[in-house]
């Protein structure tokens, strides 16, 4: 059904940015923009894994230097049948951990000297798993796709803006005029954002029920998500950045109410709840 359902909001997206198109018929903008965003998300698939690593100042570490962490992870991408990813240690106490890296052959996995502390090795592991299930399931690549397209609706409907302001348009034009143009310049970002956000969160109850059946012990991950929520509310990552959020398992970015309608992350409740009914 995830799978699904991200198939369909990344439909979602390529249809309103045809109906962007539509509305404004500027083709030939909306293909710059286009080409604009596939560059700029081209260089972020390439080169995500070395700018967020260094971004948190990670550190990789080796089987002989961390012989359990290493180990757990060597173990779980031999049951997963991946290569071995790249194991890193990032310095912060708050308790988190992502994942990252184009390929199962680029990858990269990364905790948090707080999470080290505040999980049991079952824990841990049910946390590795679901990591190691977002590189199984090129959850880069999915995001990369999405990000484009996001980016490119925001792009026209910038252009758009800037446009109006300078009178490049008139009222009578054959596709509804100034002002209608001017309204889906607004609307179709904030959608494509919207959907762009949901995309992320489809792909956090994949890597959940992944990681669940990986490790063998659907609990394990929802005791551990339990721990990590309350932990990083009481030890917030201060570095974290909003262009980063999605790569966590949990939102380094925390927000209630109306505010989960923009969070990369699913309620944490619900994803325990699923976990929960796996183990039953």
């Amino acid at each position: 059904m995830n799978r699904l359902k991200t198939a369909v909001l990344l439909t979602a997206l390529t249809l309103l940015m045809v109906a962007l198109g539509s509305a404004i018929g500027g083709r030939g903008g909306m293909m710059f923009a286009f080409v604009m965003a596939c560059g700029m998300n081209l260089f972020s698939y390439w080169f995500s894994d070395k700018i967020v690593l260094r971004m948190y100042g990670a550190q990789e570490i080796t089987e002989m230097e961390n012989p359990g962490f290493y180990g757990m992870v060597r173990k779980l991408s031999l049951q997963a049948g991946i290569p071995m990813p790249k194991v890193y240690i990032i310095p912060s106490d708050s308790p988190n951990a992502f994942a990252t890296g184009r390929n199962p052959e680029h990858a990269a996995v990364a905790a948090t000297e707080g999470i080290m502390r505040i999980l049991t090795p079952e824990e841990l592991e049910g946390v590795m798993a679901h990591e190691l299930t977002h590189v199984i399931n090129r959850d880069i690549l999915v995001s990369t796709i999405a990000a484009t397209l996001a980016g490119a609706i925001s792009m026209v409907g910038s252009m758009v803006r800037w446009g109006a302001m300078f009178g490049s348009r008139s009222d009578d034009d054959e596709n509804g005029g100034l002002a209608g143009a001017l309204a889906m310049s607004i609307i179709a970002p904030i959608a494509a954002m919207l959907i762009q956000l949901a995309v992320s969160r489809s792909r956090e109850y994949m890597a959940d029920e992944g990681g669940a059946k990986l490790c063998g012990r659907p609990l394990s991950l929802a005791n551990a998500l339990r721990k990590l929520d309350s932990g990083s509310r009481m030890l917030p990552m201060e570095e974290a950045r909003p262009a980063t959020a999605h790569l966590f398992i949990v939102n380094p970015l925390t927000g209630g109410g109306i505010m989960q309608l923009f969070s990369t992350h699913p309620p944490m409740e619900e994803r325990i709840a699923r976990l929960e009914r796996m183990a039953r």
